[in-house]
């Protein structure tokens, strides 16, 4: 009688301690699922924020090679700061208006907002940037010389 008190004690604890084992698992289980579908949807959102960035218009584009404008949005892409972008376009932007001047063209002097898109529906209205960027024999100068 007692011995048999004891294996039923011992297939209890062994019960016991196998449902807590299963349990721990499915909730390991479910922890590492819940992470892996994080990990995904931060993977999702960086991609898609780096499609974004490679869609904004490049700052004298009409300027650069395509290879340049990969370089650049390369470099974007790579950097760890906003503070790091904002030096990269800096420097862009100085690179592209001495450009500008040696090939005698004339480009924006400012820099787009951060964020802007050609043909989002709002801006400049139906004549648009056209090729060679504001004002480039758009007719929409500052009036001089008509």
């Amino acid at each position: 009688m007692k011995r048999l008190l004891v294996i039923n004690a011992l297939k209890s604890a062994l019960m016991s301690a196998l449902l807590v084992t299963s349990g721990l698992t499915y909730a390991q289980d479910q922890k590492r699922d819940q992470d892996r579908i994080q990990l995904q949807e931060d993977q999702d959102l960086t991609q898609d924020r780096d499609q974004d960035r490679d869609q904004e218009p490049v700052y004298g584009s009409q300027l650069m090679t395509e290879e340049e404008r990969m370089q650049h949005r390369a470099q974007m892409r790579s950097a760890a700061t906003e503070a790091e972008r904002e030096q990269i376009r800096y420097e862009h932007h100085e690179r592209m208006v001495a450009r500008a001047k040696e090939r005698g063209v004339s480009i924006p002097e400012e820099v787009p907002p951060r964020g802007h898109k050609m043909g989002s529906g709002k801006g400049m209205g139906p004549a648009g940037m056209g090729q060679g960027g504001m004002g480039a024999g758009s007719g929409t100068g500052s009036g001089k010389g008509s």
